[in-house]
């Protein structure tokens, strides 16, 4: 009779995976000093994504074994329940201090909202060679001109490079100085000991604080060096200037804490094919995010543009079929673009869409109004859509300039010169009133021209500038095929 060998240990398993060594070996929750529960969180070195759980590979970037346990100790344990400082009656504060300093630069100005704060500390980001240290340098230049004291921490490059490219910019004034160092401490040391009014650091990512045992650029030099800068600017009352790089997704590179522990988020970006260049504010904690300054590259450095409408429009056709021009809204800021298209007929391959400048959903939501509200088919055809000039925008106003475009490309008929259109398109096909419609009538009356389609429930404009007002794309379209040039 067979026997079987029964065994009472538990069966082992050959495919199971070894814990990974940056696994954490404990989760959940935590107690400290008997009292309070900390809950950590989950940070990856490579991007700074944060996570509520341990994971081997991060979700973001995609990197293994980057995820690390960081606990977050809530802020009630930060002073243990006891002690702290007294509270202070709100209207006693004098904010004397959080006056902005104008950095002599009008562009960056208006995005600032008149200039730098006091202790405040702000980030610019930017790809690579947008022209970030230029446009610090000449911030820094500018200020140290009036006399004030400003030192550029310089941890990417020599300061021999820095000093060429200042002298390419104009004069180096006196007040400027330049650190060589990538030593947080040795930053420290010299805020505490010069007082500068400015102190500039290109970049965030190449300052090291040698006590953190992580590499120049890491989640956690970042984050720590940020953190203790934005503690230096307050308590001497300095303006600190970051340099950051962003991702190749346009995100800024680091820590999103970055972005929460500075007063002020700046974003310059740019067509690589053109001149210009655009300032926006993304947070802002002294003033408003909405406005932009516009640059020109030039072989002396960045030149502000404050009238961007002229240089877009200065290469215009005037009696080209497909081109119409629309003001838009760029923050605050009223800026005309001609917005062009182009259609041609498709009978051997697929057909093809394209947008240049502006959203190609938009573009095909403008397609698909025309084709079901006014008839005007696209099979076949292949359409492009362009914002003249490397101008980009989202604005709703350029839907019914759009629609104007195509149609006078489709029939090869032009507009007249001195037209402009602005409104945004529902999908009943009904014209709808776009913001601030009586600042951007006022730049086309300024620039010379004297006809506007516009929604039919548009305000008052300008002496001079005579409006078609219509409730619908279709009347829009009809209005447009029967206005008179009244160009001199």
């Amino acid at each position: 009779m067979p026997s079987f060998a029964v065994s009472m240990s538990a069966p082992t398993r050959t495919d199971r995976p070894e814990r990974s060594a940056h696994r954490p070996m404990s989760h959940g929750l935590r107690r400290v000093s008997g009292m309070a529960k900390i809950r950590p969180v989950y940070i990856c070195n490579a991007c700074g994504g944060e996570f509520p759980n341990w994971m081997g590979r991060c979700q973001s970037c995609g990197g293994w074994a980057t995820v690390d346990e960081q606990p977050v100790i809530p802020s009630a344990l930060r002073n243990n329940g006891v002690g702290g400082e007294a509270s202070e009656a709100l209207c006693s504060i004098d904010d004397v201090g959080s006056v902005p300093i104008p950095t002599g630069l009008d562009e960056v100005d208006r995005v600032l909202g008149g200039g730098l704060v006091p202790g405040s500390v702000t980030l610019l980001s930017g790809e690579p060679g947008i022209g970030k240290s230029t446009l610090t340098l000449q911030v820094a230049m500018s200020i140290a001109s009036s006399g004030s004291k400003v030192v550029l921490v310089s941890g990417e490059e020599a300061p021999t490079q820095v000093a060429a490219r200042a002298r390419r910019l104009g004069a180096v004034p006196p007040a400027l100085s330049v650190l060589d160092t990538t030593s947080f401490d040795a930053v420290s040391a010299m805020i505490s000991r010069e007082l500068p009014q400015l102190v500039v650091v290109d970049s965030i990512q190449t300052v090291r604080i040698v006590d953190l045992d992580s590499a120049p650029g890491s989640v956690s030099q970042v984050r720590e060096v940020a953190s203790r800068l934005v503690n230096l600017a307050k308590g001497f009352g300095v303006s600190v200037l970051l340099v950051g790089h962003v991702t190749k997704d346009g995100a800024l590179a680091g820590p999103r804490l970055l972005e929460h522990v500075v007063d002020t988020v700046l974003s310059f970006n740019g067509d690589r094919s053109t001149e210009l260049r655009f300032l926006r504010s993304v947070k802002h904690r002294f003033g408003p995010t909405a406005d932009v300054g516009v640059f020109e590259m030039t072989g002396v450095g960045l030149q502000p543009l404050a009238d961007p409408s002229r240089w877009f429009l200065a290469d215009r056709a005037v009696d080209a079929s497909g081109s119409v021009i629309v003001p838009v809204l760029d923050g605050h800021r009223p800026v005309l673009v001609e917005v062009q298209a182009l259609v041609g007929e498709r009978r051997d391959q697929p057909a093809h869409l394209g947008a240049q400048g502006l959203s190609a959903s938009r573009l095909r939501l403008v397609l698909a109004v025309l084709e079901r509200r006014a008839g005007h088919r696209w099979d076949g055809r292949d359409v492009f859509t362009s914002l003249a000039g490397g101008a980009r925008s989202d604005d709703p106003g350029l839907d019914l300039g759009v629609a104007l475009a195509l149609l006078s490309a489709g029939t090869d008929r032009p507009l007249p010169p001195d037209l402009v259109v602005c409104g945004e398109i529902g999908l009943a096909g009904e014209l709808r009133l776009p913001a601030q419609l009586d600042r951007r009538l006022q730049e086309a009356y300024r620039l010379g021209f004297r006809q506007a389609v516009v929604p039919l429930n548009s305000p008052e404009g300008p002496t001079g500038l005579h409006l078609h007002r219509c409730s619908t794309m279709v009347d829009a379209l009809a209005s447009s095929r029967l206005v008179a040039s009244t160009a001199v």
